[in-house]
């Protein structure tokens, strides 16, 4: 087996038992101990866990030329970091250790302490709930993770993740995938090319999102909340810049520890070409419930009011059921399905619809910092009337969309790790003149506070 040599002061060696093993020589009151790495991780150990960490550090420096004790020399320098104060060097440690494994639930839980020390309370709750997924926890640790949850939600809580990047797009306009539309005049029918501006138009534009919470206390039960979602993509003049906003405010009431209740009112805005397209304002009311530890669910009922600024008869009330039932298919991997329903109630009948669907994803954590996510949702919308002027049946659309994420949070630029997201939407419609396809892309540096 391979040595490391380490001198150090008679006196220091002798109070390490681990040292008085084999190859001991002295001269001048100086001894030099030749140890194995394994005997060298048997001596760090004790001094960190006798709370000896000045003695123990030198120990873990040299640990450290050992390759296949990576991994526990990376985790005794985050434990003396975070047990000597330097939080935020114990964070790295501890992440860099779960890019590379995130099975590792007791440094998952070790970062999680590190980020309350450095008031990030919102990244320690997510440590610790996906901790709290692992089967194999003590009774005894499962109920303190638990108790750290209700300590973290029942404190001033905050996030805020930023999203800048690149997003090429085969259809920035939104326009219909047809080349001819076909217009009933009485008993004659007649085709009609449709012009260049109203066929897809691709580019490459700068998109920056920007997504922020608050959840304030206001007594043991009851929270005040906080949302506001920012998102928008500027391309080469303004013709097709694509802006919104949506925000939300309101209080959450814990019924239980495992179970929670809100109220929010809402409102959103959207601008296109510079100009403000549509504006919404309602409510929405949700609950929250957690199965045992694998399990959550959640439902949410949303109703807005409609302003179209381009056209009045989208004019109206929107309203929608949202289920979510997610499972952890292991400590960091996620499966959900969301069956939903939606209404639109419009100043148009024509314009006015129901729509039925769902979505089913997998996403979380792989090795070596890599986080992805899958997910692909398909519904179907029947119109309330028909557009005579093209088709005498009302209108039915089958829609999908599908979407893939991969980043890796091991890769950091000034806090700021790489992420590439792709969206392909695809509306199959009865009236081709509502027929789309879009495939966007967004290549950004993404950071969560």
């Amino acid at each position: 087996m391979r040595l490391i040599g380490l001198a150090a002061a008679a006196t220091c060696l002798a109070a390490s038992p681990a040292a008085a093993g084999p190859d001991q020589s002295c001269s001048a009151g100086v001894c030099e101990v030749r140890l194995t790495p394994t005997q060298l991780l048997g001596a760090a150990e004790r001094l960190v866990t006798e709370g000896r960490y000045a003695e123990a550090k030198p120990l873990v420096d040299v640990l450290r030329q050992a390759p296949e004790l990576r991994f526990q020399s990376a985790f005794l320098h985050g434990l003396i970091a975070s047990r000597t104060g330097d939080y935020a060097t114990a964070a790295d440690q501890f992440m860099a250790i779960l890019a590379n494994d995130p099975r590792q639930t007791r440094v998952r839980l070790e970062l999680a302490q590190a980020f309350m020390a450095l008031k990030k309370t919102a990244s320690a709750d997510r440590q610790l709930r996906i901790a709290q997924q692992d089967a194999d926890l003590p009774q005894q640790v499962a109920r303190t993770i638990r108790i750290a949850r209700d300590t973290i939600r029942s404190g001033r809580a905050w996030r805020l993740d930023i999203n800048l990047g690149l997003a090429p797009d085969t259809n920035i306009n939104n326009a219909t995938s047809a080349r001819s539309v076909t217009i009933l005049l009485g008993d004659d029918a007649y085709s009609a090319d449709l012009s260049k501006d109203a066929k897809a138009t691709s580019g490459l534009g700068a998109t920056a999102q920007l997504s922020t919470g608050l959840r304030l206390p206001i007594s043991d039960k009851i929270s005040a909340l906080v949302e506001i979602d920012a998102n928008g993509t500027d391309y080469s003049g303004k013709r097709f810049d694509d802006f919104s906003v949506q925000s939300a405010a309101g209080a959450e009431y814990r019924v239980t520890a495992t179970r929670s209740v809100s109220l929010e009112g809402t409102y959103a805005r959207r601008w296109f070409g510079g100009r403000s397209i549509i504006q919404q304002y309602g409510a929405r009311i949700g609950s929250q419930m957690t199965l045992g530890r694998a399990d959550r669910l959640g439902l949410q009922i949303d109703l807005r009011r409609n302003r179209a600024f381009y056209d009045s008869g989208y004019d109206g009330w929107q309203g929608g059921v949202y289920a979510t039932f997610e499972h952890a298919l292991t400590r960091t991997i996620v499966a959900s399905i969301g069956p939903f329903v939606r209404r639109e109630w419009l100043h148009e009948d024509a314009f006015s619809n129901r729509e039925f669907g769902g979505n089913v994803g997998i996403g979380g954590e792989l090795p070596r910092g890599f986080n992805v996510g899958a997910s692909v949702g398909v519904s179907r919308a029947i119109y309330d009337a028909a557009l005579p002027l093209f088709d005498p049946k009302p209108r039915l659309d089958n829609r999908a969309v599908f979407r893939a994420t991969v980043g890796n949070r091991m890769l950091r630029l000034h806090g700021f790790s790489p992420q590439v997201n792709w969206t392909h939407n695809r509306i199959d419609s009865s009236l081709g003149l509502y027929s789309i396809t879009r495939s966007r892309w967004e290549v950004t540096l993404a950071r969560y506070f």
